[in-house]
């Protein structure tokens, strides 16, 4: 049973439209994602954590998990939403998933090595300031430690191009200003392409409904509608603690 902390999401907390909503969804989404591994192959050479802590920040529903524990010595599993955290216990790898937020993560000061964010808080724009959940993440970071913070390429690959046409940008933050939110910071920015690969058209159909509810993608769906795959761009924001 969830104690009484775990039963109420923090006071600034916002619902996921999509893994908070569907779930379900999402982790046919989360399959379809960089089948290819060349997202993986860049975050290992970033910041391997072979034989260290790492934490999974905003873990949702706890998918990436599994993967995380074949090579780190530990993993530890942080989400918000206090309906998630059951899904995310139980995935196999034998995790710690504890509830929190990146303001408040409580694990001790210095005791991680690397931070995954995979499109979790960070989202800085003019709106939203996401230094307090930086400076927790540096708190919790080892001398040397990663954080790396997976987001959205909004320039190139197909899903850029729907983002573009859904105006994704008022909410997740304009490309430009990010890259120069995370420059401010000491952070560096790549940018790796890779894809969505789905095992039928209505698995395609479905996610991307789901990420674009206002139907600005509707006409893209029913250009192809025996599509299975779209590009996908990566921005990844990797800073080191000193």
């Amino acid at each position: 049973m969830p104690d009484q902390q775990e039963t109420a999401a923090p006071e600034d907390f916002f619902r996921a439209w999509n893994q908070g909503s569907h779930p379900d969804l999402y982790e046919v989404e989360n399959q379809a994602l960089d089948r290819e591994g060349v997202i993986w192959a860049a975050l290992e050479l970033l910041a391997p954590w072979a034989g260290r802590t790492l934490l999974d920040l905003g873990c949702g529903t706890g998918f990436w998990l599994p993967r995380y524990a074949e090579r780190a010595d530990t993993v530890v599993g942080v989400e918000p939403d206090p309906e998630l955290l059951a899904a995310a216990r139980a995935r196999p790898g034998g995790a710690e998933v504890l509830h929190g937020s990146a303001e408040h993560i409580p694990v001790p000061d210095a005791s991680v090595d690397v931070v995954h964010a995979r499109f979790a808080y960070f989202f800085p724009s003019p709106q939203n300031d996401c230094t307090a959940g930086l400076e927790e993440v540096l708190r919790v970071l080892r001398p040397g430690g990663s954080l790396v913070v997976i987001d959205n390429d909004q320039h190139d690959g197909e899903f850029a191009a729907l983002l573009e046409a859904a105006n994704a940008s008022a909410h997740q933050g304009e490309g430009g200003y990010i890259k120069s939110w995370w420059a401010e910071k000491d952070a560096s920015t790549s940018f790796v392409m890779s894809s969505w690969t789905f095992d039928q058209p209505q698995d395609l159909v479905d996610v991307i409904s789901m990420e674009f509810p206002s139907g600005t993608s509707d006409d893209w769906l029913s250009s192809d509608p025996q599509r299975v795959r779209l590009s996908y761009g990566f921005a990844l924001h990797h800073l080191r603690k000193h």
